[in-house]
């Protein structure tokens, strides 16, 4: 069984819910859009792969785990609302399936931390957010290929548009005191996040 599937199954176990029939191969082909380079399923796999080993960190892993799935479900180039519009097929897909109020404002709460703009204080959306941006901390080679596949989704903004506003979003990730809020990610990837991030400034 491969990372998808297994971890697709995992996440509604532990729900104690049922997925509703095709969700995940819709899922799959949302992933799979032609806009996207980088929002795609390589980065979905990519983020499940880290949950997996950081699992025993979460509060509430089915939760987390079926926000990563939908963090990035929807995504238009050009969108300003990408994360509210995945989130509330989320809990559209979740309020379906029967799952109680709670467990619907805790994911569309997840979903929302992964706009980035406010750093989060609790303990799940920390580790979501953290999965998120271990790219930043990736080998040299890998978050080359990272900033490749960002700006060809943004192969639309003229270029010295797009170099002033990357450089202003990576200054204010390099800025902040720390980049990662759990320890099992700050160990593993702030000291290259920050070369990473540095080097792609200039």
């Amino acid at each position: 069984m491969n990372l998808l599937t297994s971890s697709w199954a995992h996440a509604w176990s532990d729900l104690g819910l049922q997925p509703p029939p095709g969700l995940f191969e819709q899922l799959v082909r949302a992933y799979e859009e032609p806009q996207r380079h980088y929002h795609s399923l390589q980065h979905l796999r990519e983020c499940l792969g880290h949950f997996e080993q950081a699992r025993h960190l979460a509060q509430q892993p089915g939760e987390v785990a079926i926000a990563l799935w939908f963090h990035d479900a929807i995504y238009d180039v050009r969108g300003k609302d990408n994360e509210r519009r995945s989130a509330d097929w989320a809990i559209e897909t979740l309020a379906a399936a029967q799952a109680d109020q709670a467990t619907l404002a805790r994911v569309e709460q997840l979903i929302m931390a992964t706009r980035h703009d406010a750093t989060p204080s609790v303990a799940d959306e920390q580790l979501l957010v953290d999965i998120d941006l271990a790219i930043l901390g990736a080998a040299p080679e890998q978050f080359a290929e990272y900033d490749a596949q960002v700006r060809a989704e943004y192969a639309w903004v003229p270029g010295w548009v797009y170099r002033m506003k990357r450089r202003s979003v990576l200054k204010g990730f390099l800025a902040r005191p720390r980049l990662y809020n759990t320890q099992h990610f700050r160990q593993r990837y702030e000291a290259q996040a920050r070369i990473n991030l540095a080097g792609a400034i200039g």
